[in-house]
């Protein structure tokens, strides 16, 4: 989970660079799925974590793209 200061700091990153950080975040819930449908993780909360960084990334792109 993303604390104020990487948020500040995501807030600065340009549209191209937050697309990146949200594909690597999907990657990374993708590979959570498979670790949770083995069961491999040991804290499904991860899931959750990245899904609200997701959401986040998300946000501010579309901030950035009606601001503009």
């Amino acid at each position: 989970m993303m604390k104020a200061k990487e948020i500040k700091e995501i807030r600065g990153l340009s549209v191209e660079k937050l697309e990146e950080k949200l594909q690597e975040l999907k990657k990374d819930l993708f590979m959570l799925r498979m670790q949770h449908a083995t069961n491999q993780l040991d804290n499904p909360m991860q899931i959750a974590n990245v899904k609200k960084d997701i959401a986040r990334i998300k946000t501010i792109i579309r901030e950035k793209e009606t601001n503009v």
